[in-house]
């Protein structure tokens, strides 16, 4: 779990004005999951899940800004483009945790038993922001299904939006 947020942070912290709250989220994130292990609280672990949605919702807007002041694609920023994708399935993913902490129930899984619901989450969210959707895990709460519908627009416009800035700043061979 924490690989992307250290790799996250490792990319923000290349960028001046993002190193400071990259590294505090990440070491909110940390401090709270290490308190949580040995001190077995529901507050203490969904805060982990609050700390880890803002941290992946600032790289996500760190990353974009990059993307976005691109003027020539390099396959740098490709993968930048796929990092924002992948971060944000892993900020609802870290929305989803926070919410089954807080409120036990609001989703149901059809799967008879669940050895792990963050495995099924994050699993959720990357289906959600695709929009496939399969529907063997169901928001059952109004607000959580919002989240869900929110996630799937997310999902499209993000890639609508970056594909318009990636062909729009691609430059192709001079012409001679």
């Amino acid at each position: 779990m924490f690989v992307p947020v250290i790799l996250a942070t490792f990319r923000l912290s290349q960028t001046k004005g993002w190193v400071l709250p990259s590294v505090l989220l990440m070491s909110g994130a940390s401090l709270l999951s290490l308190a949580s292990t040995f001190f077995p609280n529901r507050t203490l672990t969904g805060m982990k899940w609050v700390v880890l949605a803002a941290f992946f919702a600032l790289t996500v807007v760190g990353f974009f800004s990059y993307l976005r002041n691109a003027r020539t694609i390099l396959t740098a920023h490709l993968y930048t483009a796929i990092s924002i994708y992948l971060l944000l399935g892993m900020q609802w993913f870290a929305v989803y945790s926070a919410i089954d902490v807080f409120r036990p129930g609001s989703f149901l899984f059809n799967n008879a038993a669940i050895a792990d619901r963050q495995s099924e989450l994050l699993y959720f969210s990357l289906v959600t922001l695709t929009t496939v959707g399969y529907g063997d895990i169901v928001p059952l709460d109004g607000e959580v299904r919002m989240l869900a519908a929110l996630e799937g627009v997310t999902g499209v416009l993000y890639v609508a939006i970056t594909v318009a800035l990636l062909v729009s700043a691609y430059k192709g061979p001079a012409q001679e």
